[in-house]
């Protein structure tokens, strides 16, 4: 296995991973396609690897609202991850709690077309009112091409929001982009947050660097620093051309050349966001 060129500091955490247990979990009817065999400890031997301490367990959409799988390697994570739920947004109060005491952290919208996702945008401000009392946060993805047309709505949540893969335009965007000042601007809102991940999934450019995307990550992480975090994306859903983990860490060292910021984000901002 890889080891990434980039040493990571103490407690630094890769905020979006996914598990699959295919034979014991099987996959909801609503899922798209079919992700790789990843367990818990197929994913401890890559944090160890990247020089990580603490993970953040996304619900795969392949899984539905059958938080299972999810909600097992959390508990096998001993204290080391916080987990994002699906949830239906009549969820029980009680359970809400219960969950939060187990380590979950959030709700996941994932709203890219044809994605499998099984949330609904009618659902969003029912489900932050919901949460915003636990501290949780909206786990969103969508094609950030779309943020201008739900801009004044996710500014308007009263919870914690967070969006993925450094705003997933579809189509890679230039800097200047209306959508990407769409972006800059919930960061200036206080309460939304970005991940600097999986270039892979939208560059047009491609690797080793992802230029074209990875001019956005850059750009979020110099106007945004207490705003980023950073994931691997593990295992890579839906990619027949899975990249290297540790060239995923080492390009958060090319997006933030400085010391001190990805300290932020590697640790200090998941500390904030999801209370570890």
């Amino acid at each position: 296995m890889k080891t990434p060129l980039l040493k990571a500091p103490a407690g630094a955490c890769d905020c979006h991973i996914h598990i699959y247990e295919l034979q014991r979990y099987p996959l909801a009817p609503t899922a798209t396609f079919g992700p790789p065999q990843a367990s818990w400890s197929d994913y401890l031997r890559v944090r160890q690897a990247l020089g990580l301490q603490r993970a953040v367990i996304v619900q795969a959409t392949g899984y539905g609202f059958d938080n299972r799988c999810a909600l097992e390697a959390l508990n096998l994570a001993q204290g080391s991850a916080r987990m994002i739920a699906t949830l239906p947004v009549n969820t029980p109060a009680g359970e809400l709690r219960t969950l939060h005491e187990a380590g979950v952290r959030g709700v996941r919208f994932m709203m890219i077309p044809n994605s499998g996702g099984v949330m609904q945008w009618d659902d969003l401000e029912p489900m932050a009112e919901r949460i915003a009392g636990l501290g949780w946060v909206i786990n969103l993805q969508l094609d950030g091409r779309e943020l201008p047309r739900y801009e004044e709505r996710l500014a308007a949540l009263p919870c914690q929001l967070s969006i993925d893969h450094n705003g997933k335009y579809l189509t890679p965007v230039a800097p200047s982009d209306p959508g990407f000042r769409a972006l800059l601007r919930l960061l200036d809102r206080g309460h939304v947050w970005v991940k600097l991940s999986a270039p892979y999934e939208t560059s047009k450019s491609g690797p080793p660097h992802y230029d074209d995307v990875g001019a956005l990550a850059a750009g979020l992480a110099a106007a945004r620093p207490d705003r980023c975090l950073w994931a691997s994306n593990y295992p890579h859903p839906g990619r027949a051309d899975a990249p290297d983990n540790a060239d995923m860490l080492d390009l958060l060292a090319r997006w933030a050349p400085d010391e001190a910021v990805r300290r932020k984000i590697l640790v200090d901002n998941p500390a904030r966001l999801y209370g570890f």
